[in-house]
């Protein structure tokens, strides 16, 4: 496996939050919270908490810089600095073989259906069926936005792909619940005597 970081000191989120504020400019640590929630979540979760701890962990290395608000709530706002630049330059320039994470409690209960009763199996598709294709709907959404801005083709590729693995496996998910609802062909039925 290719190593996916320059720094070892910096992790995914440091990333995410270094790209997130070269791409949005200075920021609080909420705006990065919601911004992840509006993109990356749907295809790399991690606990947002970690957003506010990082922040201030990359201004102690210098990739950020601090400003705080001086009335009012005196808020923390970040910018990138230069060296916060290169390390991000530096990681976006390393290719991954890191096989994709996939966490699915549809699948678990999928894998285990031999101890499910017929229409247990059935409901799991149907409901597995329906939640990929808001999925599709949802990223579809998205990818008009981005089309209609034209400005982040990154952005946009992985919004093409998140909706095409979501309309693979709701065809998936259709397709279980079809094959679920036929009656059993010959074999099957020579086994259940």
């Amino acid at each position: 496996m290719l190593q996916i970081m320059s720094r070892p000191d910096l992790t995914p989120v440091s990333y995410v939050v270094l790209g997130l504020v070269a791409r949005d400019g200075p920021s609080t640590p909420y705006a990065l919270k919601a911004a992840v929630g509006r993109g990356i979540a749907h295809f790399w979760q991690f606990p947002h908490s970690q957003i506010y701890a990082e922040t201030e962990r990359l201004a102690g290395l210098g990739l950020l810089a601090e400003q705080r608000e001086q009335t009012g709530r005196r808020r923390r706002s970040y910018r990138i600095t230069a060296a916060g630049r290169a390390a991000l330059a530096a990681w976006l320039a390393e290719p991954t073989d890191e096989p994709p994470q996939f966490r699915s409690l549809g699948l678990l209960k999928l894998f285990f259906a031999q101890h499910a009763a017929a229409e247990d199996v059935a409901e799991l598709a149907r409901v597995q069926a329906a939640l990929h294709r808001r999925y599709v709907e949802l990223t579809e959404a998205i990818v008009e936005r981005l089309e209609a801005r034209g400005d982040l083709p990154g952005q946009l590729a992985v919004a093409e792909l998140m909706g095409d693995a979501y309309r693979v496996m709701a065809d998936h998910w259709e397709r279980i619940g079809r094959t679920l609802a036929e009656p059993p062909g010959p074999a099957a039925a020579a086994q259940g005597r």
